[in-house]
C-alpha cells in the first residue's frame, strides 16, 4: 500500500502562484510513476502532469504547459506541482496519484490522494 497525502492547496487571485505537495509513504517512491489530475464540479477527473521514477521525464496538459511544472524529490519522498500564473479555469480539487507503470490522461492509477481544493478568483 502507498498513502499519498496532498497539501497547499488554497484561494489565490488569477495570476497567482500556489505549489502543491504530495507526500507518499508505505512503499519505495522511487518505484512509482507520479501525477496530478483535478476534477472540477461538474466535471470528470483529468489528467495535469505526470512525472517519471527518475524525474528526467515529465508530460502536462496542454492547457497548463509554460504555467505549471511538476517535480519530485526521492529522497522526501514527495512530488510537487508549482502552479504558476493560475487562471479561474485552474479552480478544482487537485488529486495526486502513483503508478507502478507511466502515468497518462487514461491510466487506471494504482494509489490516490484524498485532494486539495485550489480555488482562482477572477
Amino acid at each position: 500500500q502507498v498513502q499519498l497525502v496532498e497539501s497547499g492547496g488554497g484561494l489565490v487571485q488569477a495570476g497567482g502562484s500556489l505549489r502543491l505537495s504530495c507526500a507518499a509513504s508505505g512503499r519505495t517512491f522511487s518505484n512509482y510513476y507520479m501525477g496530478w489530475f483535478r476534477q472540477a464540479p461538474g466535471n470528470e477527473r483529468e489528467f495535469v502532469a505526470a512525472i517519471s521514477w527518475s524525474g528526467r521525464t515529465t508530460y502536462y496538459v496542454d492547457s497548463v504547459k509554460g504555467r505549471f511544472t511538476i517535480s519530485r524529490d526521492n529522497t522526501k519522498n514527495t512530488v510537487y506541482l508549482q502552479m504558476n500564473s493560475l487562471k479561474p479555469e485552474d479552480t478544482a480539487v487537485y488529486y495526486c496519484a502513483a503508478n507502478s507503470a507511466r502515468i497518462t490522461a487514461r491510466t487506471i492509477n494504482d494509489y490516490w490522494g484524498q485532494g486539495t481544493q485550489v480555488t482562482v478568483s477572477s
